[in-house]
């Protein structure tokens, strides 16, 4: 586990790179800034360029979208969330609050991965690998107190929304780190986010910070509160209760 997660760690910080470099150039092809310069000791070998992982494209004979298949719908905009300075808070009703970093997110809890389609009220859809640990075992490591009702997702952007507590601890619901085998770009929701299976796209929260345990069984979170419907369930209209 902690080899698979210091790869993953890894490939952050060359997607990072990667990021940087493209807004350093304007381009996405190789530098190449040792090449002709006509000074270069043949006895030394150049030093190899670390190349950006690639994207799964298939999964189990399952055919999977691009990372890239998505439109931008968010309330703010992409938010970019600093993986050294990032805190996932657990709290609320539980019994012992937490705040994970990004690395004991990935190395605390045993990852696991499927193929789950997300269904936009827009009416597209997009069908990912996505890996991570599930939410019911971050939220037995905090502790679920009795009078909990529902769990509150709150996101960088001010973004919330939130499940009855059994959706997610009798279920295998995942907090993704990785979609495609990839670690989540910011426009999908670095660090952290919700694949809130059967349920329409609104209620997968992107750019969580905070899970919080709540009693308060009618809360309603930003869609939800413009009409939307609080159960979000895909085999029913978008609208409503």
């Amino acid at each position: 586990m902690r080899s698979s997660a210091a790869r993953i760690l890894r490939a952050v910080a060359v997607a990072a790179a990667a990021l940087c470099a493209v807004a350093l150039c304007g381009c996405t092809g190789l530098t190449g800034s040792s090449r002709g310069s006509g000074s270069s000791n043949a006895s030394t070998p150049p030093s190899a360029e670390q190349l950006s992982p690639t994207q799964v494209k298939e999964f189990q004979g399952k055919r999977l979208d691009s990372i890239t298949a998505f439109r931008e719908n968010s309330i703010k905009g992409p938010q970019y969330v600093d993986s050294n300075t990032y805190r996932l808070v657990v709290d609320g009703l539980v019994d012992s609050p937490r705040k994970y970093t990004y690395g004991e997110v990935i190395t605390d809890f045993k990852a696991y991965r499927k193929v789950v389609q997300l269904d936009c009220v827009e009416g597209w859809s997009v069908r990912i690998l996505w890996e991570g640990p599930l939410m019911r075992d971050i939220l037995a490591a905090s502790g679920v107190q009795p009078a909990a009702k529902t769990v509150i997702f709150h996101a960088a952007d001010g973004y919330t929304t939130s499940f009855p507590v059994e959706y997610l601890t009798k279920n295998d619901r995942i907090l993704a780190y990785l979609m495609n085998g990839l670690p989540l770009a910011p426009e999908r929701g670095f660090p952290l986010m919700l694949v809130a299976e059967d349920k329409w796209g609104y209620k997968w929260c992107k750019w969580i910070t905070r899970i919080e345990l709540s009693g308060d069984a009618n809360y309603r979170g930003y869609w939800e509160q413009r009409g939307y419907s609080n159960d979000g369930s895909r085999a029913k209209s978008f609208t409503g209760p």
